[in-house]
């Protein structure tokens, strides 16, 4: 597992405030507790070329034209939701950077296929004992 370290300026960042729904008391409709924070991946001056192809891979479905933004407004103080929404995009960076090994095929073993083949076989044979008997002659 390779772990690539992503030092982004503040500079690159676009922090957007707004007036949350969630809890709040009497300061709810006053305070702008709710923060979004917008990266332009894409575009970032942070990235190598490499990385940067990585992350908007790993983060196509999210982005729009480049950029991803989180939101956060879980806490009733805007800090707590910058430190919320920092924290997101962090772990979804990181997600994007974790390499997987791919899944390799493998074929159900002699045992397994034995053991679903006895199952399926008992489970015929109570079928068989609720239906009615057959009279004779019948086929």
């Amino acid at each position: 597992m390779r772990r690539d370290v992503v030092v982004v300026d503040d500079a690159e960042l676009r922090w957007r405030f707004s007036r949350s729904s969630g809890p709040g008391g009497q300061g709810v409709n006053t305070t702008d507790s709710r923060v979004e924070l917008s990266w332009d991946v894409a575009r970032s001056p942070s990235l190598a070329e490499d990385v940067r192809e990585r992350v908007v891979a790993g983060l196509r479905h999210r982005l729009v034209d480049g950029v991803v933004t989180v939101a956060a407004s879980e806490h009733r103080s805007q800090l707590r939701n910058r430190q919320a929404a920092a924290a997101r995009l962090v772990a979804l960076v990181e997600e994007t950077l974790v390499e997987r090994t791919p899944r390799r095929a493998s074929r159900p073993s002699r045992a397994s296929r034995t053991r679903r083949t006895t199952a399926e076989r008992q489970r015929r044979a109570v079928k068989e004992l609720r239906r009615p008997p057959r009279r004779t002659g019948e086929q």
